[in-house]
């Protein structure tokens, strides 16, 4: 306990440094001082989710570095309005309205957790931002709000490539789901439940709970019981999966654990050797190609520990909102939301991006697995 909370005292630090940072923003020496231009930017500073808020803001900050750097956009600075989510849904909800109020925001980056996009969406569509967003949850796209744009690719494409990897390369067909039931575990757990449909599977056990869980025996023992030779699912929260891979180890179910957050720092240090030979399907892996590793190799340099998913989507969505108010010339949102609509072929940290009309920008996924607490790089699948 006492280690936990010197960690969170760090965390908090290092978060109170990078919310200062973010607040001025950055202007390269020898310039002249221009009028910023403010992008909103909503992270998790206190709460469950703290430490992936330090991946975040860490990605969003070497991204708003490089742009300035290079001499900001339209000739002007960019400014990041750094708010607390909370890591819980009114604390999003807040959040957005607190940097949408305050005038002069011309986009909003943030958050990653899809049921505080979904309870923010009401007030995305009526302010009227083009507003880029870590969800996966598939529906946060496709419920007729123009303004809301994917960094990071949908679940309907890790179902996919979950359900081929595991049923065609591992020659697995027993399967144990398990999910969290908010909107970015159900919507997954519903999205894999067919696409295994569809290839001839029936999981022998699909079991949800509540997220912030602190005990899984009753759901382990259930798998146990189950005969299954697979456990796969859509957990959202690193310490619910680091609990969860624990008590499958603790319990005697030694299977392949194959998901989404397993890649993530935060899941493999809380679970440890629990994840080790367990694969990954994410959108983000160090060495999926040159950009992925060159991010990787600037964010190591910079910060001194490796980056995931937390920080990369950050990081790509401020360059992709950096080309397109250069290519809007301007900061009028339509013109801002209409040229995201256009990017094509945009080599990111998490990929090639081509933005199609619901405002999804990636249409892939990466397959890891996990060495010795490492991540091997397997292959890379795109669909579009």
């Amino acid at each position: 306990m006492k280690y936990e909370a010197r960690r969170m005292k760090t965390h908090v630090a290092k978060l109170a440094i990078a919310a200062l940072f973010l607040l001025v923003g950055v202007i390269g020496s020898g310039e002249s001082i221009a009028e910023p231009l403010k992008i909103g930017f909503i992270a998790s500073i206190t709460g469950p989710s703290a430490e992936q808020g330090v991946f975040a803001v860490n990605g969003a900050r070497l991204a708003l570095e490089e742009v300035n750097k290079a001499g900001g956009v339209l000739g002007r600075p960019i400014e990041l309005r750094l708010e607390d989510d909370q890591s819980t849904n009114p604390g999003a909800v807040l959040a957005f309205a607190k940097v949408t109020s305050e005038g002069g925001v011309v986009a909003v980056v943030g958050p990653i957790r899809s049921t505080m996009i979904q309870a923010m969406s009401p007030s995305i569509a009526k302010v009227g931002l083009p507003t880029l967003i870590g969800g996966s949850d598939t529906s946060l796209t496709h419920v007729n709000n123009r303004w809301v744009f994917r960094i990071r690719p949908n679940d309907s494409y890790s179902a996919r490539v979950i359900a081929d990897f595991g049923v065609n390369t591992l020659k697995l067909r027993k399967w144990a789901i398990v999910y969290s039931t908010d909107a970015y575990g159900a919507g997954g757990a519903k999205a894999l439940n067919e696409e295994l449909k569809a290839i001839g599977v029936t999981p022998v056990l699909s079991q949800g709970f509540t997220a912030n869980a602190q005990d899984f025996s009753a759901i382990v023992l259930a798998i146990k019981q189950s005969g299954a030779d697979i456990v796969s699912g859509y957990i959202g929260i690193p310490a619910d999966f680091a609990i969860f891979t624990k008590q499958l180890k603790q319990l005697g179910v030694n299977v392949p654990i194959l998901s989404g957050m397993g890649a993530s720092v935060s899941a493999r240090k809380l679970a440890g050797s629990a994840l080790f030979g367990s694969y990954a399907v994410i959108d983000f892996a160090p060495d999926a190609s040159d950009a992925s590793r060159l991010f990787s190799k600037k964010y190591r340099d910079r910060y001194g520990v490796d980056p995931d998913f937390y920080s990369s989507w950050t990081y790509d969505a401020v360059h992709i909102l950096a080309v397109a108010i250069k290519n809007a010339a301007g900061t009028n949102p339509d013109a801002i939301r209409k040229a995201i609509l256009t990017i094509q072929n945009y080599e990111g940290a998490e990929g090639i991006f081509n933005f199609d009309e619901n405002g999804d920008g990636l249409h892939g996924y990466n397959v890891v697995r996990n060495q010795e607490g490492n991540l091997v790089f397997i292959r890379q699948v795109n669909f579009k």
